[in-house]
């Protein structure tokens, strides 16, 4: 599969923008991350601003009213959440969420989820927040509603936390079998499982490339063990690398970057940069995500852009 990269865009704060002005950077940001050939741009899926991107307190945007929106401001990069917290909503109507973003971006959705975490949020909103082997057990069930519905006429559907009868969901998806499942989290007692018998992509942070070859190999192993072809799951990733024009400006991205990944990054330059990502290349990585806490402006992710001509995407 020829590589590709996405642009992340976990940040609305802006300075000196007024709110009435915010959504117009966003769209700048995906415009640029489109006209320089990557093939994805994604949000998050929360209602507070998280730590190790920028204050709690900081702007943070509903995820797919901004999808929706980009959807018109956009012609071909794909469009999910990285990802959305099952707990957040009823799975039947995240579905039609998903289904709805097909429509309206003509068959360029993804439908990322993954078992929530942000606590503080939850109870911010007054939403469940269950032990973690509920939430999964929750992920389980709803990713099963969404490809019935996705795929069925009439879904029906009765599970411990959620349960649908003869659900309709008109219009279908354009895309055939509905958006591809991206399940975020490299867990390897549950997510992976889960990610084995569902996705159709996995997203995991970079950890070292020995602890993604793991994670691949058990990942694999529930894989064969419900009789799947482990080549099925498109295996994408944080990016690795570091994008820079020089040694300054490399620092300064570093510095802003969470310290327990520091020594897992590498490059500099687009040449290192896309020196730096071979390794995950041959390793069977396909697609990296760039984050827009890092590269803001049109130059910075232009110059992004100039990794995936090396890369061969």
């Amino acid at each position: 599969m020829q590589p590709w990269i996405g642009l992340h865009l976990p940040l609305y704060t802006f300075p000196n923008t007024p709110p009435g002005e915010l959504f117009d950077r966003v769209v700048e940001q995906a415009q640029a991350a489109e006209s320089n050939g990557f093939r994805l741009v994604t949000v998050m899926d929360h209602l507070y601003q998280i730590t190790g991107v920028g204050a709690e307190d900081e702007p943070m945007l509903e995820g797919w009213s901004v999808l929706n929106a980009l959807a018109r401001e956009t012609k071909s990069v794909r469009l999910g959440t990285l990802v959305t917290g099952v707990t957040y909503r009823n799975p039947a109507l995240l579905a039609k969420l998903a289904t709805t973003l097909d429509i309206v971006s003509s068959g360029r959705a993804i439908l990322g989820l993954g078992a929530a975490w942000n606590e503080t949020e939850h109870d911010g909103y007054g939403f469940e927040f269950p032990r973690i082997g509920e939430r999964m057990d929750r992920l389980d069930e709803a990713l099963t509603i969404a490809e019935a519905l996705f795929t069925k006429d009439r879904a029906s559907f009765e599970g411990e936390h959620y349960r649908i009868r003869e659900a309709l969901n008109v219009p279908k998806p354009i895309q055939p079998g509905g958006p591809p499942i991206l399940i975020g989290g490299g867990g390897e007692q549950r997510t992976l499982r889960i990610a084995a018998k569902h996705a159709d992509m996995t997203h995991w942070f970079p950890l070292g490339l020995d602890v993604l070859r793991h994670k691949t190999e058990v990942l694999e192993g529930y894989c064969n063990d419900i009789g799947r072809n482990p080549t099925e799951i498109e295996r994408t990733m944080a990016a690795p690398v570091i994008v820079a024009r020089d040694d300054a400006a490399k620092a300064a991205i570093l510095e802003r970057m969470p310290p327990e990944r520091r020594p897992y990054i590498q490059g500099g330059t687009p040449k290192e940069a896309a020196a730096g990502m071979q390794p995950f290349l041959d390793a069977g990585f396909t697609g990296f995500t760039f984050n827009n806490t890092f590269y803001r402006t049109p130059e910075q992710i232009a110059l992004v852009g100039e990794v995936l001509q090396r890369i061969g995407g």
